[in-house]
Order: structure tokens, then C-alpha cells, then sequence
């Protein structure tokens, strides 16, 4: 059965330049069925800050054939290795709303041993170029609230120029999540969310949209000095 990973790593500035430049994964990679990579963004942050594209930052969302792997390309690859000096989660795939290119969406679905446990939830968007504005208007609230939830464990935006938007969070519960998503929180101004959605309804802000919610299932290494985000995962 397939599996997702999303990785969170910093690196040299030039190399991080280069990523912008050409994809560093290539696509005949082994095991491979589909990679983004990303620079990383502080969520909420000011359009014109050094928040706000964190340049040596990098996210990697990535779908593989299965675990093997994954943990070939980690030991192997030149950027594999680079990556498991950071920090990464693998990932069961659950639900998908909407439809992006690239990734095989898997008939069978995760389900979560308990309305208790973990959930993440992965974004991803092409942008229409003259809709970015309006998406900046109705999209950072929604990043504000999503960062400051006390639902959330570790969020964050990415971006791939010229047009891929994507957020990454990991929640404390499914339940936390879908009441945000719909409003419901406790959160000042809770309707930021599903504000947003009804705008997009209205008129849309993308070419293509996803919304996938996934079970982690492993965590690895440590970010921003700091390891195990999800609650009871033994260190590995």
C-alpha cells in the first residue's frame, strides 16, 4: 500500500535557490509516485516580510509505492539523506476533497483508532494568477487561524513559484479540526475558515484544489529543536 511523507529541512541557500529553479527529485526516482517541493512560509505572516518566504526552509510532500521506499531514497539519494537530517512524518491517507494532478489517490482508506487521536491535513492549490490578490484577501485570516488554534500542533504554509500555494497542519483531534473547518471552534472569529470556502464556491481562486486529511502513522527527527509533535509516537 502506498504512503505519504511530508519533510520539513533546512539547507544551504544555494542549494535552496537551485530548488527553485529545477525540481530536485527527480520523477524516475524509485518507489516514487509523486513529490511538491515547497519553500516554507510562516502562516499569518505579512505579504513583504522575511517571514514570509522562508528561503533555506524546505517542504517536501511526497506519495510513495510503499514504506521500502521511502527509506531507500532517505539512505541513498544525495537530497534523501539531506532529508533525514530534518524532520518528517509518514502518513495513511484518509479522505480527499477536490482533485490535484500528480498524486494516485488510494482506494483504501485509514481510519483513526479513536476520535481522540492525531489527525494532519495537507492543502495544496494552483493559483490563477490574476486571483491571487483576492485569495491573499480572504486566505491570510484563515492562516491566522489556523496558527494560533490551540487545536493545532505544528502548522505552516509553502509555496512553488509560480503558482502552488500549500498549508501542512497536524491537529489534536479530528474533531478540533472539522470545527474549525466549519466554524465551530472557540477561536475569535471561528467563520474565517468557512468564509473563505463559501468566497472560493463564489468564485474560485484555483485551477485545481485538495484538501487531504491523513492518519500519521511514524514521526521522525526534530524541527525548530523540537521532536515527537504527536502525542504517544515513540521517538525513532
Amino acid at each position: 500500500m502506498s504512503i505519504f511523507s511530508y519533510h520539513l529541512v533546512r539547507i544551504p541557500f544555494t542549494l535552496a535557490i537551485k530548488g527553485l529553479l529545477s525540481a530536485p527529485i527527480k520523477r524516475n526516482t524509485k518507489g516514487l509516485i509523486h513529490s511538491e517541493y515547497m519553500t516554507a512560509m510562516t502562516l499569518g505572516s505579512p505579504i513583504i516580510s522575511t517571514s514570509r518566504f522562508l528561503i533555506k526552509q524546505v517542504a517536501i510532500f511526497a506519495q510513495w509505492e510503499n514504506e521500502e521506499a521511502l527509506e531507500d531514497y532517505l539512505k541513498k539519494e544525495k537530497l534523501g539523506k539531506l532529508l533525514a537530517k530534518g524532520w518528517h512524518v509518514r502518513l495513511e491517507f484518509m479522505r480527499e476533497w477536490g482533485k490535484i494532478s500528480g498524486f494516485k489517490i488510494p482506494e483504501r482508506k485509514a481510519t483513526l483508532e479513536s476520535e481522540l487521536s492525531p489527525v494532519v491535513a495537507v492543502t495544496i492549490a494552483r493559483m490563477k494568477p490574476l486571483a491571487i490578490p483576492r485569495f491573499l484577501h480572504w486566505g491570510r485570516p484563515v492562516e491566522k487561524l489556523v496558527r494560533d488554534h490551540e487545536g493545532t500542533l505544528l502548522s505552516l504554509a509553502s509555496v512553488r513559484f509560480p503558482n502552488t500555494v500549500s498549508t501542512f497542519s497536524i491537529w489534536k483531534t479530528e474533531e478540533e479540526m472539522t470545527n474549525m473547518v466549519h466554524g465551530h471552534s472557540a477561536m475569535p472569529k471561528p467563520k474565517r475558515h468557512s468564509d473563505a470556502m463559501k468566497e472560493r464556491e463564489r468564485k474560485d481562486f484555483h485551477f485545481e484544489f485538495t484538501t487531504l486529511r491523513f492518519k500519521p502513522i511514524s514521526e521522525f527527527g526534530s524541527w525548530k529543536n523540537k521532536e515527537n509533535y504527536i502525542p504517544n509516537f515513540k521517538k525513532n
